[in-house]
């Protein structure tokens, strides 16, 4: 009667839900890889084609997440897709979205509103916006203005607190015991 009990519970002979393949079972997908680009590159940065169009563009710089859900939802394209796995045109037209941004959306919604010098709203990404960023800073320090002068002394520039953060020497506090040897030392300074 015992042997005839032997394998027919259901929860042991079921397989494990945890157990993973090893690494050697797993097959190669050889003809999904042919067609994916690895960098796919917009202006002057090059992203990574394995991630999501979101997630991709999203490591550019200027371009956030909203932002990159916005240029996607422009070009047409899914942007939970594979970005090295878009069609060419697809690709262009992520391109032409990213370089059309200002125009395309408020300005409110845009990095760079009324230049200095050309008073225009634009959207700068890549390297032009560390260097317009860099212009602007060095134009505040040169006329000095109240944010350039921070800049200049290397403190905070928007308003936060800096009596307990932002600290650049080793003082912390007040240091209870120096003092009161200062002031012992004085005293028998004084009395002599």
């Amino acid at each position: 009667m015992a042997s005839s009990l032997e394998g027919s519970n259901p929860s042991l002979d079921a397989p494990n839900p945890f157990d993973r393949p090893t690494m050697s079972t797993e097959q190669p997908q050889d003809e999904e890889d042919e067609d994916l680009r690895y960098f796919v590159r917009i202006g002057q940065t090059d992203l990574d084609g394995t991630k999501t169009v979101e997630r991709s563009l999203s490591e550019m710089n200027g371009i956030g997440r909203r932002t990159a859900r916005i240029i996607a939802e422009k070009a047409d394209v899914d942007r939970t897709a594979t970005f090295g796995r878009l069609e060419d045109d697809e690709i262009e037209s992520v391109v032409e979205a990213v370089d059309e941004y200002a125009e395309e959306v408020p300005q409110w919604l845009t990095n760079h509103r009324n230049g200095y010098f050309s008073g225009e709203t634009t959207h700068e990404t890549g390297n032009d916006l560390q260097m317009t960023r860099r212009q602007d800073i060095n134009r505040m320090k040169m006329i000095d203005s109240y944010k350039g002068v921070r800049h200049k002394r290397g403190q905070k520039v928007r308003g936060q607190r800096t009596k307990s953060t932002g600290r650049t020497e080793g003082t912390i506090g007040v240091n209870v015991e120096e003092i009161k040897e200062e002031q012992a030392a004085e005293e028998e300074g004084g009395e002599e």
